[in-house]
């Protein structure tokens, strides 16, 4: 399991401000396709300390982390918001506008 959370943070740790990615888009990175669940998991696990921008993984639709995560939905997007991060009005991300796409 340790290599496969390295993996993630490698991917995670790549995210530019303004952009995001998804659970499952990093999961296919890592050659792990149905493991977005386990890529949550990583996000919620990052070490203290470790300069990981979890705040900037999402769901496939653009959702917030659950509350627990980073205390409330707004705050993350909060955060988002002032990286330049491009929201719909229904408040989740424009995953056409804002998902960080790798070659």
């Amino acid at each position: 399991m340790k290599d496969f959370y390295r993996r993630v943070y490698e991917v995670a740790a790549g995210i530019p401000k303004g952009k995001v990615m998804t659970y499952g888009q990093i999961a296919r990175l890592i050659g792990e396709p149905r493991s977005a669940r386990i890529v949550g998991y990583a996000m919620k696990s990052i070490p203290e300390g470790m300069k990981i921008p979890a705040h900037r993984v999402v769901n496939r639709l653009g959702e917030m982390a659950p509350d627990h995560v980073f205390g409330s939905k707004e705050l993350q997007r909060e955060i988002l918001l002032s990286e330049g991060v491009i929201f719909k009005e229904n408040g989740w991300v424009d995953m056409e506008k804002s998902q960080y796409k790798t070659i």
